[in-house]
Order: structure tokens, then sequence, then C-alpha cells
């Protein structure tokens, strides 16, 4: 993509006008002048936030506790994960929406750190933090319906084409100035101790929806909520008026006559004076007062509860609350103020009005404001830490331990710990050995003979054959060379193990059998036939007689037959795979059987089965088992090769992977980091292919070296891609790689 087409496609982004037919039919009139907002903006300020306590309360509220979610920056690695995830958050969320969201939000995106976006984020200006500027723009949008960011960019060098600077203008005086049907947004003009007009590009304008279309483009601007509410606002303000006006100017309660009216000035105070010292006081309360004149009682206004003042202020706060979708329990609302009550008001302060706003935010600011650093970024909010939308830990605990579907990793994740990537096996599936079908052959011979209490993890020193005519000791060699009919014998070394052939020489032993041997010094994981390497078990054990027992009656109905004949050693690597897997998931195992041995003789039973039949009853096992040329016989498992590695952190392959992003997106020519056999070894990681210990020591090696890279030059900051070193660095795994390799090539 050249230069001038990214350029195009970032203003088509920012682009904020809309189309000439479209402006035709909705506007009947609409010259070069300023848009009538028919909304007054300063009574929702003045005679709503800075006046009313309810309104200052409700907006404080929702800041407050919307600042403290953080915000983060993103690379997009699928952009169909994401059109997913931003569906599933738009919504409305609950604890298992959230957990969903956080694992497809992994597919979708990756964290990055250190970028230039998250240097402006941090502080938007010199004057303001990150937190304060998120509150100026939740706090004029829900008291004008409208969030003017202005952003500033350097006049001239590299980065001039990036926002550096981010202000909230007062949105009660910022007027849309129009172009004409052609550009109904030309600028915006603040309108502040003199006019500043301010290009329509340069405004990121966040809007309330508003339904008043009149021809003019009063629908430009959004919708205050007080508008609705603005009844509500009046009537709150009225009873608190009113209230304080009835405490400050109480007059005498009424008047107290003679129907006579015989009553003069100075009578009248007597009389006032003497109910005043005689039945005044607590003393004489209940007391009855007996006159020798018919006096009558005039009421003088209405008191405080005849006004029903108290339910007109909170049925008014009420209202308030439902506008903003803030629970009135939260504003100290003691009526219905149980615990119970407040958390579940909190989870619906989050639900309705909090989560909302900020995604109305961010997908502006992923319009407005990413483009310009970058076509791959995403920013978002983390709701994933919020503890009143998380489910009780005892439930989140038991809900993981049954989920076997997910990784450990995605477990830790969805109980908001972070994910450890220094051990890869927590990216694997672990499933329950229960989960079989009904029709799996585990059925246990009665009469097999069972062994007691023997430790199957002690290792015991038996001779053995490790492949054809390769053994582990020279007595072992020796007695095949004289089988042979050749002298002496000689060495190999595998891996790290001497072993020993029959013959003095390797040609004689060629000459004599006609064989190469197969055998691997390299790094291919190839394996010849009939290689099993098994863990033996007790010589003259009880196990030991029932497999050879098996492997007798087995080979005495089939054996004829090559691809179905069998060996003792073959059994015995299946019944030891059996006790490993009773061992390492027993609360799998079916309530009928007892024992590990009894475990590990059904699956001896099963592959027996596959043997004589040539097909599995139930799931697939042990094909590297079955004998040469039997039908159900899968490609062997390498047990002799050198040792390999594959359990390296997902960190270190998706920074390989990174990498290999920006050479195929900027080019080599851009991205000059690195030599081929560093991008080798990024293909090698990205791949998850096996590494060597030697591998691993030289990756280590390598990262030790130049650790000064591990962080990008600052003067690359915006382009990380060109910094040498970085690019370097990270095609060897990068920071995610250093403990990992530093612990395999220091302990093997």
């Amino acid at each position: 993509m050249g230069l001038l087409d990214r350029f195009g496609k970032l203003l088509s982004k920012n682009f904020q006008q809309t189309n000439e037919q479209f402006n035709r039919a909705i506007y009947n009139y609409l010259g070069q002048t300023v848009v009538f907002n028919p909304e007054n903006d300063d009574t929702y300020i003045n005679k709503g936030y800075r006046f009313n306590s309810t309104v200052y309360s409700i907006i404080n509220l929702i800041n407050k506790t919307a600042c403290m979610i953080p915000l983060n920056v993103y690379e997009i690695k699928n952009e169909n994960e994401l059109k997913r995830y931003k569906s599933l958050t738009n919504g409305y969320q609950t604890a298992a929406s959230l957990q969903k969201a956080s694992f497809i939000r992994k597919n979708a995106l990756e964290e990055i750190t250190d970028t230039d976006l998250h240097e402006l984020l941090e502080r938007p200006n010199p004057a303001q933090s990150y937190s304060s500027w998120i509150q100026e723009i939740i706090a004029f949008g829900k008291l004008t319906g409208n969030r003017y960011i202005y952003g500033i960019k350097p006049d001239t060098g590299p980065n001039q084409s990036k926002w550096k600077e981010l202000y909230v203008l007062p949105s009660q005086n910022v007027e849309i100035k129009s172009g004409g049907i052609f550009e109904p947004i030309k600028y915006y003009c603040l309108d502040y101790n003199g006019q500043f007009n301010i290009e329509a590009t340069d405004i990121c304008h966040i809007k309330d929806f508003n339904p008043y279309y009149d021809g003019t483009g009063s629908h430009l601007y959004g919708m205050s909520p007080l508008k609705a509410g603005l009844r509500a606002l009046d009537t709150n303000n009225e009873a608190v008026t009113t209230g304080a006006k009835y405490l400050q100017n109480q007059t005498a309660r009424g008047v107290l006559m003679s129907d006579e009216g015989d009553l003069n000035e100075v009578q009248a105070q007597q009389l006032k004076e003497k109910f005043r010292n005689t039945y005044s006081g607590s003393k004489n309360a209940g007391d009855i007062v007996i006159t020798p004149k018919k006096l009558s009682w005039i009421n003088f206004g209405m008191s405080a509860s005849d006004l029903s003042l108290i339910e007109q202020y909170n049925a008014s706060i009420k209202d308030l609350c439902n506008i903003y979708s803030v629970p009135v329990v939260l504003l100290n609302n003691t009526e219905s103020s149980t615990y119970n009550n407040v958390i579940e008001a909190k989870k619906s302060l989050y639900q309705n009005c909090i989560m909302p706003e900020l995604n109305k935010i961010r997908d502006e600011l992923n319009r407005w404001l990413v483009p310009t650093y970058g076509e791959k970024l995403y920013l978002d909010f983390d709701y994933t830490n919020i503890s009143e939308l998380q489910e009780e830990m005892d439930k989140v605990v038991d809900q993981m331990s049954k989920s076997w579907w997910l990784t450990p990793n995605e477990k830790r994740q969805a109980m908001s710990y972070s994910v450890d990537s220094d051990n890869q096996v927590l990216n694997n599936y672990y499933m329950p050995m229960n989960l079989i079908p009904l029709e799996e052959d585990m059925t246990i011979d009665d009469n097999e003979e069972k062994s007691v209490n023997i430790d199957y993890n002690k290792i015991y020193d038996v001779k053995r054959e490790v492949r054809t005519d390769v053994f582990s000791t020279a007595e072992e060699a020796q007695n095949r060379a004289e089988q042979l009919n050749c002298n002496g014998i000689h060495q190999h070394i595998d891996g790290d193990t001497v072993v020993f052939m029959p013959c003095a020489d390797h040609d004689e032993y060629l000459k004599i059998t006609g064989e190469e041997l197969k055998y691997d010094e390299d790094e291919d994981n190839k394996c010849c036939d009939d290689d099993y390497i098994i863990k033996p078990v007790k010589p003259g054990s009880a196990v030991e007689r029932g497999l050879k027992n098996k492997v007798s009656d087995h080979n005495e109905k089939y054996g004829d037959n090559p691809t179905k004949r069998v060996t003792y050693r073959m059994l015995q690597s299946v019944f030891n795979r059996g006790i490993g897997a009773y061992r390492t998931n027993p609360g799998s195992v079916r309530p009928s059987v007892t024992s590990e041995d009894q475990w590990a003789y059904a699956r001896v039973n099963s592959f027996l089965y596959a043997v004589r039949t040539g097909k599995f009853r139930g799931g697939k096992h042990d094909g590297d088992l079955f004998p040469s040329g039997h039908p159900l016989r899968s490609k062997k498992k390498n047990l002799t090769t050198k040792q390999t590695y594959s359990n390296y952190p997902q960190g270190a392959t998706n920074n390989a992977k990174r990498m290999l992003g920006w050479r195929e997106k900027y080019g080599r020519d851009v991205v000059k980091g690195g030599t081929v056999v560093g991008w080798q070894r990024a293909n090698q990681l990205a791949n998850r292919e096996n590494l060597s210990l030697s591998t691993v020591k030289r990756i280590h090696s390598f990262l030790s070296r130049h650790k000064e890279n591990a962080k990008i030059n600052p003067k690359f900051k915006g382009e990380p891609w060109k910094d040498k070193g970085y690019v370097a660095y990270n095609l060897w795994g990068g920071q995610a790689m250093v403990s990992w390799a530093k612990r395999i090539s220091e302990n093997e």
C-alpha cells in the first residue's frame, strides 16, 4: 500500500461529512452559517450540575467509577474474532459473557506496551492526567449529550500526522459551523472569550442520539439526558428551594379571635401571654384550655407534610436516577440499602451505565484517534477486573475444575490471574480418561494375576535391547555376536548414551546381516522399526508373568500372521502407559476399577482386541506399538533421538510472529534488523518446532549478550519495526524467552 493510499484511508476513517444526496434529503435550508442548537446547555450545567445536589452526585458517581477501568492498547490479530468480540461486549454484560469475551479477545487481540499511543493516553495534555481527561469527557456527555475532543498535531517533523495533545472542550460553548449543503460540518466554533474556529477533522465529536430533525441541522448536536428529565430536575430544585424558604420564613401558625368581636388590642395581648405562660411547654401537654368567651381559630399557610415536599423530592430523585441508569440505592437511599441490594446495584451501575458509555467512547477513539498511530492497533477498556461482575470464587473454581475443554491458562484468565507464559504445558488441553464411548472394550479378566505393592516409579538396572542388535550392555552384545558367528563387539554414541553392537566393527556387522543400522544422530526425529523404549517391570513379578501369558495365548491363536503377532515388549509398553494414565487422573477412572494394575490390564485387553480385529471399539490408542504391517499401526514416536523441547513460552512465539508480520507488512527494506539465522529462528518459534538443547543454549547466549535491546529505542517509539536491535532480539523470542532458556541451559 502506497503512502497516498494510506493517507487517503486515514482521511476516510476520520472524515465525518455525509453524502450530498443524503444532505439534500435531510436539510431544508443549510447555509454557510452557525447551526442553531435548540438545547440550552447552560441550563443543564448551571441549573443541573452546579445547582442540583442530586445531579452532581449522579455525575460524580459515574465519573469516579468509570475512571478506574483501564484503557489498554492492543494489536489486532484476527479481524473476524474482533467483530465477534465487539458484538459481545456491546450488549448487556454478565459475569459469564465477560468470561466468554475475554477468551475471544485472546484470539482477536494481543496487548502491546511502550508505544506512542500509551504515552499520549497516559498524559493527554500537559495540564491533565488520563483520569481527569476521561472524567471531563464523560461529565460533559452526561450533562449536554455532546463530547468534543480537540486534537493538536505537530506543525513539522516525522510525527506531524499523529495527535500529540488532546483537550476536552466545554460543550456548552461549542457550536457547529456549516459550509453549506456539500459540507454540513465545516468548523467547530469555540465561543469563549471570542470565537475560535477549529477544523472539523481536528475534533472528535461524540454525541448522544437526537431524534429532533427540523431541517436546519439541529440533529447534528446530541440530546442531553436532562432534556427528557427537565421537569424532574425542576421539581427537585423547587422542592429543595421551597423547603428552605419554609424553614427560613416560618410565620404564626394562625389567628385566635373572639366570635363576638369585643377583644381590644390590650386584651388580646394579655390573652396571648396568659396562654403562653399557662399552657405552653411539655409539662402542660394534653392540658385542657377553658375560656369565658367563644373563640375561633383561623389557620395560616400549610405544613411541610401538607405540601408533600419530601415525597415530591424523593420521586424526583428516582426520576433523575432512571434517566442516567443509576440505581437510587447508591445515592444513600436508606429505604432499600441492604447489603445484597447494594451489591446488585453496583452490578447494575456497571452493566447499564458505565460500560455502554465507555464502549461509545472506545469506538469513537478507534475511529478518530487510533488510525493515526497504526492500522492494526485497537483501544479497549478492560472490564475483566471489575470485582462486582465476578462470580463468587467458589462457584468459579467449581466451574473451572469441570471445564476440561479449557486450557489451564484460559482458566487462569477466567479467574483474573495472568497467563503463565513460562510453562507451555498450561496451554494444553487435559481430557478426563472416563470420557470414552460406552462400547469401548475395557473388559477385565477375572483370572488375571495382579501384582501387589509394586513401585513402578523405581528404576531397575535391567539389561535390555535398545533396538535390533543394539544393546545397553557389552555382555548382551557379546552374546549376540556369538549367535551371528562374529568376534568381538563395537560401540556407538546414542545421544548421551554409549550403546553396544555385535562384531568387532560395523562393517563386519553389515557384511553378516546385510542391514544398515538406522541410527539417529541429528534432530530429524526419524526412528527405526521395532524401536520400543520401555520402562521394565520388576523381573519375576506377577505383572511380568501375566503379560507373558497373554503374549503366549494371543500368538497361539493369531501369531501365524506376522501383522498380528505381539511381543512382550509391546504389551509391557501398553501396560506402563495404563499405569501412567491412572496416576495422572485417578478421578476419571471408572468406579468399578479398584487399582492401577486393573486399569492397565484393561488397556492391554483393548490393545489385543484391536490387534486381532483390525479396529478399535472406542477411542484410538497406542497406534505406534502395533506390529509392522498392521493397518492400525501409526508412525511411531521417536524416543531415542536427542532430547528436544517444545514447551517454550507462548510469548516467545508471539514475539517471533510479530516480527515476521512486520517483515511481511513493511518489507525487508524497512525491517532491516536480524540476520538470516535470526529469521530462521523466528520461523522455528512461530511454527512451534522442537528445539534441541544446543539450540536452546544458543538462544540463551544470544539473549544474554543483547539484553540491552529488550526495549524499543525511544527514537523508534512510533515505528518499532525500524529498531534493528529490538527486531533482532525478538526474532530469538525476546524477553518472554529469557528465563525459560536460562533455566533449561543451566539445568541440563
